[in-house]
C-alpha cells in the first residue's frame, strides 16, 4: 500500500514537470510580429529665390520731445498776478501773449522816478547848449520833445564831437541814462511773454503766490515741431545724412508719420558704441512723450534676399529642398535686424525653406506644401 502511494506521487511529479516543459516549448515556439513604425514626412513651406535689391532699414525707437522748450524761472521777487488766462497745465498761449505777470507797482514807481530825473537833468543843460553849442541844440531839443515818461526811454542823440561828448558826460547825463535803461530792463522781467505759440506743460505757481527770485514757475513748449532722439549703431552712422526722410510708426502701429534727420551727434557713446540722431517731425496729432519707432533707410544691398532670422543656422547655412530631400547651402549674411537677416550668395531659382521645421536635418525626407490648400502637416506611410 505504501509502495503504491510512492509510485503515484512520483507519477504526479513527473506529469507536472512534463506540463511545465510543454508550456515552455509552446511559449518559445510562438512568434510575435514586430510592429512596423509609420514613417512621418513633414510638410514644409518653400519659396523660390529671386535675388534683387533689398533696402537696409535700421530700426530705432524713442519718445517725442518738443523741439522748442522754455523753462520759466523768476528773476525778480513779487506776488504772482492773474492774467487774461489761468496759469494752468494744458493752457494754450499765442506768441506774444503774457504767460506770467508779477506785481511790479513799487518797482515801477522807482523806474518812473529815475526817468523823471533824467528828463529834468537834460532840461537843465538846454540853456547852456543854446549858448555854447548852438549847432547841437536842435537835436537835443527834439529829444526832449520825443521823451515820453510812460514809454521806454529813447536812445540819446548821437554825439558828433568830443566837446559835446565831454559836456554831456560831465553833467552826468550818460550815467543817468544807462541807470534808467538798467531799471527798465529789470522791470521787463516782471512780465514773461510767450516767444511762440504753444502750451503750458507744467505750472508750479498759482495766482497770489509770492514768487522769489530764482524760483521755477513752469514749463512752456511749442506744440508744432517735435524731435525723436534715437541711438544708431556706429556701423550705420556714416550712412545717415541730415535731411534724409525717415518713417515713424506709433506704438499701436496704426499710423505712420514722415520725419527727417535734423541733427547727428558727432560723438560715439563709449558705453554702447552708438551715435545719437535727432529726427524732426511735424504733425498736429503728435504729443510730447509719445513712443515712436523710426525706420531709417540706411542703404540698399544688391543681389540679396531677406529671410527670417530663425531660418539661418549657426553654421551660416540655410535649408533648401532638392527632390523632396532637405539639404543645406552656405550663405553670407550682410545685415541683421530684430526679426530679419539679409543674405548674399544664394543662387537664383533654388528652393529654400520659408518657415522653420522642427528637428530638420540634411537628408530629411519632406513634403512640399500644396498651394491648392493642403493643410496637413504630416503624412503616415505604410
Amino acid at each position: 500500500m505504501n509502495l503504491r502511494k510512492i509510485i503515484l506521487s512520483i507519477l504526479g511529479v513527473l506529469l507536472i514537470i512534463a506540463a511545465i516543459y510543454a508550456a515552455g516549448l509552446i511559449v518559445k515556439s510562438k512568434k510575435v510580429p514586430k510592429a512596423r513604425p509609420n514613417k512621418v514626412v513633414k510638410t514644409v513651406f518653400v519659396d523660390t529665390v529671386q535675388n534683387g535689391v533689398v533696402p537696409i532699414i535700421v530700426s530705432a525707437n524713442g519718445n517725442l520731445v518738443a523741439k522748442q522748450r522754455m523753462e520759466l524761472f523768476a528773476e525778480v521777487q513779487g506776488v504772482f498776478r492773474r492774467g487774461n488766462k489761468l496759469f494752468k497745465t494744458g493752457q494754450e498761449y499765442r506768441a506774444g501773449e503774457r504767460l506770467i505777470g508779477i506785481d511790479a507797482s513799487e518797482y515801477y514807481a522807482s523806474v518812473q522816478s529815475a526817468k523823471s530825473n533824467l528828463y529834468n537833468l537834460i532840461t537843465s543843460i538846454m540853456p547852456d547848449l543854446r549858448l555854447d553849442y548852438p549847432d547841437v541844440f536842435p537835436k537835443w531839443e527834439g529829444y526832449l520833445r520825443s521823451f515820453d515818461i510812460n514809454k521806454s526811454t529813447p536812445p540819446l542823440p548821437e554825439m558828433t564831437s568830443e566837446k559835446e561828448q565831454f559836456f554831456i558826460s560831465g553833467r552826468g547825463i550818460l550815467t543817468n541814462y544807462y541807470n534808467v535803461k538798467n531799471l527798465e530792463q529789470r522791470l521787463s522781467k516782471y512780465t514773461i511773454t510767450a516767444p511762440y505759440s504753444g502750451v503750458l506743460t507744467e505750472a508750479l505757481v498759482t495766482e497770489g503766490t509770492l514768487v522769489r527770485s530764482g524760483q521755477k514757475l513752469g514749463e512752456f513748449i511749442n506744440t508744432g515741431v517735435y524731435e525723436l532722439e534715437v541711438a544708431v549703431s556706429k556701423i550705420h552712422g556714416e550712412l545717415l545724412k541730415v535731411g534724409k526722410a525717415v518713417e515713424l510708426i506709433n506704438l499701436d502701429r496704426t499710423k505712420t508719420y514722415t520725419g527727417k534727420v535734423a541733427r547727428i551727434n558727432g560723438r560715439v557713446d563709449q558705453a554702447s558704441q552708438t551715435i545719437t540722431a535727432f529726427i524732426e517731425v511735424i504733425d498736429d496729432e503728435l504729443k510730447e512723450g509719445m513712443y515712436m519707432e523710426a525706420n531709417l533707410n540706411a542703404k540698399e544691398e544688391t543681389d540679396a534676399i531677406e529671410i527670417d532670422r530663425g531660418l539661418l543656422l549657426e553654421s551660416q547655412q540655410i535649408f533648401v529642398v532638392r527632390d523632396s530631400i532637405l539639404d543645406v547651402i552656405d550663405v553670407r549674411p550682410v545685415f541683421f535686424s530684430d526679426k530679419k537677416v539679409v543674405l548674399k550668395n544664394v543662387p537664383d531659382g533654388i528652393t529654400i525653406v520659408e518657415k522653420p521645421v522642427v528637428g530638420a536635418y540634411a537628408g530629411m525626407l519632406v513634403k512640399v506644401f500644396d498651394e491648392k490648400g493642403t493643410t496637413e502637416q504630416t503624412k503616415a506611410i505604410e
